[in-house]
């Protein structure tokens, strides 16, 4: 045996990544096997994305050493991390609908002299590779005409046909119905006995357990635990390891929320979501807590009228979910999850930006009052502690914090007397959280309702009154938020480990 076929196909030493307040991944080490199947688990925010991307070369360690075959690895880019043979496969699929299955497994990899492409051994090669891994696929079909697991399929045998010995998979079975996901977990197996290695992150524990060989447990940045998963007794443990604490934030009961329904979802239905149905009392804060795939996201566009659904949504007594122009009207307003692309004019100063929801409330027959705008902004400056020197700096100069405040006060001058928040303190560091929590408490408390969909289970158990537990597009269970609530249990459910009933 050769010593690279002896020392670890992926191994990191020491790796730290940090950002302007913030280490996102603290002195990490440990090595993955070749021909396995790794995998990485923890909760959101415990830093496996930031790990991945040092990996493949879309970020650069602030320190440590990252090896491959037992030599130093560098990349400073993902086509340096290619030619050292990783890929990557993401969540969302790149793959060209209107090209065939073969014109799409050697797109990008065509040998050309003098800009002309010349004839080389590639299509066969990317074709046995296909035939290798899933025979049943036509290399002349029209990728628009295969399902979501065929497509994924593509993206493989496009990764092992260019030379990848190890394949990164990032929640490779979001999308994908239960069979689907047997066929992938065959693939994957093939691709094992080829020799390739897989390293897969997913949050659904059952797929850990019954596909992975290792699993590299993280934790608030940190490594905590590579281990054999045959000497894994179960979820219960993978749970454990992954919370690693008992005591959360303790919330302290409010007493100011009304029996009065403001918001009133039923039978909610799409593509993700599957029949869901709630409501939302007047000064309440709920919480929509789930993993990638729960449908956050879509019960919030749904509720603010961004994308329609089967069902049925009232809100103070009248049907809504029409348009975002229609829920505005009503007194709803959403702080989206991608603040800089959704909720803000990032060319546009904060003065520009806060009234941009509400700016019937700054015109009087058409006419726009100036001086009313300067005084707004200065207002909800103030208000919310956004830290800037000037009202007319642009948003895209402020820091991610500040940012989300802005668009909260963008939220606040619409006279929203629902707010939807999703992911309301992603990218933003401790001390933003807290006031951001402080805003929050003061508007329920001022009888506004906030509904926030949240990754992060100490946020939601921090701050929220009632919570909902979501898994796969289902509201899975329901409950009142108190100090002695089950961690463990809402790990289980929000994991795809109980058939959940609303309490």
């Amino acid at each position: 045996m050769t010593n690279q076929q002896q020392s670890p196909v992926l191994s990191v030493e020491g790796l730290v990544k940090d950002y302007p307040g913030v280490r996102a991944v603290d002195d990490v080490s440990f090595s993955i096997e070749r021909s396995t199947v790794h995998c990485l688990i923890g909760e959101n925010g415990a830093g496996k994305s930031t790990l991945i991307k040092m990996l493949t070369g879309a970020l650069q360690p602030t320190h440590g050493t990252m090896k491959v075959n037992g030599s130093v690895y560098q990349p400073n880019n993902t086509h340096e991390a290619r030619g050292h043979g990783i890929a990557t496969l993401f969540q969302e699929l790149h793959v060209v609908d209107e090209l065939s299955v073969l014109e799409n497994l050697t797109l990008g990899m065509e040998v050309s002299r003098f800009g002309f492409f010349i004839k080389s051994d590639l299509e066969d090669r990317v074709i046995q590779t296909l035939k290798a891994i899933e025979p049943s696929i036509d290399p002349s079909a029209r990728v628009s005409s295969l399902s979501v697991a065929q497509k994924q399929i593509i993206e493989i045998a496009r990764a092992a046909s260019s030379g990848a010995n190890v394949i990164i998979m990032d929640e490779p079975t979001a999308a994908l119905s239960e069979r689907e996901v047997d066929r992938l977990f065959g693939v994957i197996r093939r691709l094992q006995e080829t020799g390739v290695t897989v390293i897969y992150i997913s949050h659904k524990l059952d797929e850990i357990l019954n596909l992975g060989d290792t699993v590299t447990v993280m934790r608030d940045g940190k490594h905590i635990i590579t281990k054999p998963l045959s000497e894994v007794s179960g979820r219960a443990e993978l749970i454990e390891l992954m919370i690693g604490r008992s005591a959360f934030q303790t919330h302290t009961p409010r007493t100011k929320i009304s029996d009065e329904i403001l918001l009133k979802a039923e039978n909610l239905t799409n593509d993700l979501l599957k029949d869901v149905s709630f409501h939302i009392h007047k000064g309440e804060i709920v919480g929509f807590y789930g993993l990638v795939g729960a449908g956050k996201t879509e019960i919030a566009r749904a509720l603010f009228g961004a994308d329609q659904v089967a069902g049925s949504i009232s809100f103070k007594g009248q049907k809504v979910g029409r348009s975002p122009k229609h829920a505005i009207e009503a007194g709803i307003a959403l702080v989206p999850e991608e603040r800089r692309t959704q909720g803000l004019f990032t060319n546009l100063t904060i003065r520009e930006n806060i009234p941009v929801m509400n700016l019937r409330n700054l015109s009087d027959y058409g006419i726009f009052r100036s001086a009313d705008e300067v005084a707004a902004a200065i207002e909800y400056v103030d208000k919310l502690s956004i830290a800037t020197d000037s009202i007319e700096k642009h948003t895209e100069k402020l820091s991610g914090g500040n940012q989300q405040k802005v668009v909260l006060a963008k939220c606040l001058f619409s006279d929203a007397d629902l707010l939807l928040l999703d992911e309301p303190t992603r990218g933003v560091d401790v001390g933003a959280k807290t006031e951001i929590y402080d805003i929050i408490k003061d508007l329920a408390d001022e009888g506004n309702s906030v509904a926030i969909f949240s990754s992060e289970l100490e946020e939601v158990l921090g701050i929220c009154d009632r919570i909902f537990l979501l898994y796969s597009g289902s509201l899975e269970e329901e409950f009142i938020n108190s100090p002695d609530v089950d961690v463990s249990h809402i790990l289980n459910v929000v994991t795809g480990g109980h058939e959940g009933a609303v309490l």
